[in-house]
């Protein structure tokens, strides 16, 4: 008896533990309101580590008269769960719509969360293979990397895909959001969002403010978006990473081209001198260094890819 007795109580101790645990997450999970009914969380300027959660990536939702649409679910389940519950302080109305930017995972493991409320998952046409890939890689990853904030996390995948040069419109209700794909540039997978009314782009990691953006796809595509993506006539943009832009949105796109568009002419100079890859990671872009967080994690890493793309120009 009484070792039953220790044992519910301890069942109850970890029941109680989780709950409150969660609530002082969601408690801590803040949001910002960057036009009428668009909030979003950002995320750490930081790699993920179980000090953050894996909470690095901007995080948010849309409202519409109907029904809401989130945009990017987070860094785990764990994550999803406050961002759920965050949402459920601001509105009552069902969530119809997760939407993911692309397939990294600080931006899509949460999805899980929203599993069971009957939304639809969309993404770019290509992100079910990019997971699939990296599937595994990931798991061992960032179960390491959370511990037990990584419990419950799941990979769903969209199933209602877009396609380059085949916009998607949904409705929430009154408000009628655009979703773009694009040919690789940060990934082979990149979606942007475009809420209609307020004029409100998220870019997902297209554009990175801040923190050093990472090629994980083709240096000159992303140069090719940002272009495409400069010309559009806005009021507020959400990037992937790092503060909401207002008034001075397309400098923050002019930053992230200045850096790219100055390691792609270093290291076609070096290309053309018939140097290697190693001089590349030595010498290009450290007039660049003072201006990102996070330039020596990430900047040899953007070198390594951009060259190996642009020897076989």
């Amino acid at each position: 008896m009484k070792n039953k007795t220790k044992a519910y109580i301890s069942g109850i101790s970890i029941v109680l533990s989780s709950m409150l645990a969660v609530n002082v997450y969601a408690d801590d999970y803040s949001l910002k309101q960057v036009s009428d009914g668009i909030f979003y969380h950002q995320g750490a300027q930081e790699d993920a580590n179980q000090h953050n959660k894996g909470e690095i990536a901007n995080t948010g939702f849309i409202v519409g008269d109907k029904c809401i649409a989130v945009v990017d679910s987070g860094g785990s389940y764990f994550e999803g769960k406050a961002l759920f519950e965050a949402i459920r302080e601001k509105s009552d109305l069902p969530i119809c719509y997760v939407i993911n930017t692309h397939a990294h995972p600080d931006h899509f493991l949460g999805n899980a969360a929203f599993k069971d409320t009957g939304a639809t998952f969309i993404g770019n046409d290509k992100m079910p293979a990019a997971i699939e890939a990296r599937k595994a890689f990931y798991e061992t990853r960032f179960s390491d990397i959370l511990g037990e904030y990584y419990k419950g996390t799941e990979f769903i995948e969209p199933t209602r895909l877009v396609s380059v040069d085949k916009p998607l419109t949904i409705d929430l209700g009154g408000r009628e959001l655009v979703l773009n794909s694009y040919p690789t540039s940060h990934t082979d997978n990149d979606l942007t969002v475009l809420d209609k009314n307020t004029k409100t782009l998220w870019t997902g990691d297209l554009l990175f403010v801040k923190r050093i953006p990472a090629l994980d796809g083709s240096i000159n595509g992303w140069l090719a978006t940002i272009e495409k993506l400069k010309a559009m006539q806005l009021n507020a943009v959400i990037p992937g990473h790092g503060p909401a832009q207002y008034q001075d949105w397309q400098h923050a796109f002019d930053v992230e081209e200045h850096y790219f568009s100055t390691i792609r002419q270093q290291i076609r100079a070096i290309i053309n001198d018939m140097g290697t890859i190693n001089e590349a990671t030595e010498s290009v872009g450290l007039s660049e260094k003072g201006k990102w967080l996070l330039f020596d994690d990430y900047h040899k890493r953007n070198i390594t890819a951009a060259f190996t793309e642009l020897e076989w120009e």
